[in-house]
């Protein structure tokens, strides 16, 4: 694959990028206000009082603050997913759960060393009903938390991991709350009291954000279902309506109904050029089982899209494209290539994708016929060759990298995008930072 000079951004990406970081930081100030304003509030209109009793309210409106926080990140702001990044969003999220854990157990500490006699409080027999409020609350963001670390094992139930994640946390939130109302100190005071109604008021502004999501779907049906192998197939959707627009790569959850009902993201695998849309699934849990079966004519509802890991979305595009995927990591690749040959795109392209064996190398033939449409190299990575496999084997890291990128000098000037499992996007990232590939230059997304 050979590279040419950097392509200059046009003033509309360079308005996009600008307008992008504009919302970005007005985000970033509301955040910041929910998670700063209590404590601040506190400090200035609490008045006089013990270090201890001081450190304990903080402690607590932190915590609650950052509940807020990361159950808001979830709540599927579309502008702020186009702007940031799904993956920047949900990093966030766990960031701001893990601020909210360790706030409560800095808060449990700091009412313990107040007075040593508090640890009854730990006590369920002889905690009084504040106390016991808070232990639970405790419980159930310790399970967030838990549930957070396993969510890797418990893939092929998502809408359970889902479900118990969100009822999880709201109890932790509201248990929370109820332990700050049974104090009874905050509604004492004329302008404190308000503190928890303002957290509950956001927390609620979210759920509406959610709903009003929900109601924004868009219907579909499905034209046909292609089973690409035993365990993969292509959903094909035609709108009911105007067709939902959309940049190769983006993403998008799709239901069965339209209001409730389980749901599950999906990126989106078809041109961006055509009228529909099209959803390559692996069918391994039982929705992707329901999908894998959908007759012709069936009611989809697509919520979309989201994401800005897409060629579309850059403020400076480069004079070349490096695609790097594993598994049902292929699908933005795929919708990439296929709106770029749409496009005529001159620039050269470069597809790497690994798989376990030549079973996964799902739309091999597709690739070759779109390799003599564009200026496209395809490289296929195995990790358990078969005898006589004449491609690259093992894993995809530095030293293969650096055989298929340009030179030192003209690796700055490609866009890299990875997508796959998490630890393959780690590996390939810190891969091609290690070949002197500019930050701003890598663009991910984890399955």
């Amino acid at each position: 694959m050979t590279s040419s000079l950097e392509i200059p951004a046009g003033p509309g990406s360079v308005a996009a990028a600008r307008g992008a970081a504009r919302l970005v930081r007005r985000w970033l100030v509301g955040f910041a206000a929910v998670l700063l304003a209590p404590p601040a509030i506190r400090l200035v209109a609490g008045g006089p009082a013990p270090v201890w009793a001081v450190l304990t309210d903080l402690t607590g409106l932190v915590a609650l603050s950052a509940m807020v926080c990361a159950f808001v990140l979830v709540c599927r702001p579309r502008a702020l997913s186009r702007a940031a990044g799904i993956t920047a969003l949900l990093s966030a999220h766990r960031s701001t759960g893990v601020l909210a854990a360790a706030s409560v157990l800095l808060h449990v500490a700091v009412v313990i060393a107040a007075d040593l006699d508090n640890l009854l409080l730990l006590t369920w027999v002889y905690a009084p009903p504040r106390a016991r409020a808070a232990t639970v609350g405790t419980l159930a963001l310790g399970a967030v938390i838990a549930l957070g670390v396993l969510r890797g094992k418990v893939r092929r139930d998502y809408e359970t991991w889902r479900w118990a994640h969100l009822v999880l946390g709201l109890a932790a939130f509201a248990l929370s709350a109820l332990h700050v109302v049974l104090v009874g100190e905050f509604l004492a005071h004329p302008v404190l009291r308000w503190l928890p109604v303002a957290l509950v008021a956001v927390l609620a502004a979210g759920f509406v954000q959610r709903a009003l999501v929900a109601r924004r779907s868009t219907e579909h049906v499905v034209r046909e279902v292609r089973h690409d192998s035993e365990s993969v197939c292509t959903l094909v959707l035609d709108p009911r309506g105007t067709p939902m627009r959309f940049a190769p790569g983006q993403f998008a959850w799709l239901r069965l109904r339209r209001i409730g009902g389980e749901e599950h993201p999906f990126t989106i695998a078809s041109s961006a050029t055509g009228g529909g849309c099209a959803f390559t699934v692996r069918s391994t849990g039982d929705f992707g089982t329901v999908l894998r079966n959908l007759p012709p004519g069936t009611p989809v509802w697509v919520d979309g899209p989201y994401g800005s890991c897409s060629v579309d979305l850059l403020p400076q595009p480069a004079a070349g494209v490096a695609m790097i995927a594993a598994g049902v990591g292929i699908t933005p690749m795929l919708s990439t290539v296929r709106t770029l040959a749409d496009r005529h795109d001159p620039r050269p392209l470069l597809l790497v994708r690994a798989a376990g064996d030549p079973g996964e190398l799902i739309f091999r033939d597709e690739l070759a016929h779109l390799a003599r449409q564009l200026d496209l190299t395809v490289v296929e990575v195995l990790r358990h060759p078969p005898p006589g496999w004449t491609g690259a084997s093992g894993h995809v890291g530095t030293p293969l990298l650096r055989r298929l990128l340009p030179p030192a000098e003209g690796r700055a000037l490609l866009d890299y995008f990875v997508c796959g499992p998490p630890r393959f996007v780690t590996t390939v990232t810190r891969s091609l930072q290690e070949l002197g590939v500019p930050e701003h230059r890598i663009h991910t997304e984890q399955f």
